[in-house]
């Protein structure tokens, strides 16, 4: 028998049990169908005038095939108001996404317009993320959160240059400096400090740490590659030929900025090699403390008293336990006690420069940051557009991929408007329909 109950406002329950127990009327027809013909019967069938509106519906969304849209179709239970709204969710879903998709160019001037917002867009990007510390954008991914990362890689670059062979104040104790003395000897005043010496052991100190900025240089350009390219694929996204060309300029620009910071990197180190020089007061009050040793430490090592045997180390302040033994070979006190004055101003200094180092280094590559954002950026148009402005022309063919979500998103969005508007015509007939009975 076939029933219609009304459960509730514009929402009708719809039973098919193809019984004979109804007997036909003038308004009601009952088919039979019986074996492999029932398992293909249509829904659609003059069965019953009062459910005919509530089947035709039925039967046209299928005929509009809107479940290839993800709306499902009950055969036994439907509920009208819950079609229209999974229809106008789906409807607004797709008018979404097709707003969203670029238009089709169709001209130099629509290629440039969309160029140029698409390098505004990553340049505002890449703002936020290298220059303000703004994460809104990309809240998820820290790979992503420049100002923070580039914190993190200064105090690993601070660690290394701290840790260091170079740094290593008790290793070979004075081995260095006495043979800076030794090749720099000359006709000149007594116990004078030369100041070859000093420059001679400072240059092979900064050489054999010269790797390490130059290293740090390299993994930051690497990392502000990967962000930028990111970025600039991100908002060109839509856009196949410019999304290619611009991967391929925004790599090109960066390694362009890597080797001007390389080179810049190299200049500062070479600058520390020529000349030992500070302002700081640190460097004095810092010889100055450790100077009040040396009579302690020659006396250690050369002292006159053999009631006592001569101690293999020595403990000194900012050094720890030193080993001496090495050092009784030299019976020129003087050399020794030049040796450690000479130590003494390079600890002190080296100091100095570690600190001004990693903050050159912090300054050099904001700077280059900076430019990079505001105004480096802006060359990726220039390669883009090539030197004819024949760049642009590849814009105007679209990938086939966006041409066919795009004509899919059509379609979609037709069928679906026509889906609707058939239940709300449905709809309409059954509220006149009860309105009728009653």
């Amino acid at each position: 028998m076939g029933s219609c109950n009304e459960a509730d406002s514009g929402s009708i329950s719809v039973i098919n049990d193809f019984e004979d127990s109804q007997p036909a009327t003038p308004h009601m027809e009952q088919p039979k169908v019986v074996g492999a013909a029932a398992a293909q019967a249509p829904i659609i069938s003059s069965y019953n005038d009062k459910i005919r509106p509530l089947l035709d519906v039925i039967d046209r969304l299928r005929l509009l095939m809107v479940m290839k849209e993800g709306i499902q179709l009950p055969t036994i239970v439907v509920c009208l108001p819950d079609i229209v709204r999974n229809i106008s969710a789906k409807l607004d879903e797709n008018v979404s996404e097709l707003e969203k998709m670029p238009k089709a160019l169709t001209s130099i001037a629509d290629a440039t317009q969309a160029m140029m917002r698409v390098i505004q867009a990553a340049k505002e990007s890449l703002k936020k993320l290298l220059w303000r510390g703004e994460f809104d954008e990309y809240p998820e991914d820290n790979t992503t959160h420049g100002t923070a990362l580039f914190v993190e890689m200064l105090n690993w670059f601070s660690d290394e240059l701290h840790n260091c062979e170079e740094s290593n104040l008790s290793k070979d104790f004075l081995t260095e400096e006495i043979k800076g003395l030794e090749d720099a000897k000359g006709i000149g005043l007594p116990n004078f400090l030369p100041c070859e010496a000093f420059l001679r052991i400072l240059r092979r100190k900064v050489e054999r740490i010269s790797y390490l900025p130059i290293k740090f240089t390299e993994k930051y350009w690497d990392y502000i590659e990967g962000v930028v390219i990111s970025v600039v694929m991100r908002h060109s996204e839509m856009y196949y030929h410019l999304k290619v060309s611009a991967k391929g300029a925004a790599h090109n620009l960066v390694q362009k900025l890597r080797e001007q910071s390389i080179n810049r990197v190299k200049e500062l180190v070479e600058m520390e090699k020529l000349t030992g020089y500070t302002c700081n007061p640190d460097y004095m009050m810092e010889w100055k403390k450790l100077m009040n040793q040396q009579d302690h430490f020659i006396n250690q090592i050369s002292g006159t008293n053999y009631k006592q045997p001569r101690p293999c180390s020595v403990n000194l302040q900012g050094f720890g336990e030193i080993q001496v033994e090495h050092l009784r070979q030299h019976s020129n006190v003087s050399i020794l006690q030049q040796a450690f004055e000479l130590k003494m101003r390079m600890v002190a200094y080296w100091k100095i420069f570690k600190v001004r180092l990693v903050d050159s280094m912090a300054l050099h590559l904001q700077y280059g940051v900076h430019n990079l954002v505001n105004n480096d950026i802006d060359e990726i148009v220039k390669e883009l557009m090539g030197p004819d402005g024949h760049g642009l022309e590849k814009m105007l063919v679209e990938y086939p991929a966006v041409v066919a979500k795009r004509e899919k998103l059509k379609n979609s969005i037709k069928v679906l408007k026509e889906s609707k508007d058939s239940v709300a015509k449905i709809m309409d007939r059954i509220v006149l329909y009860d309105a009728y009975l009653v």
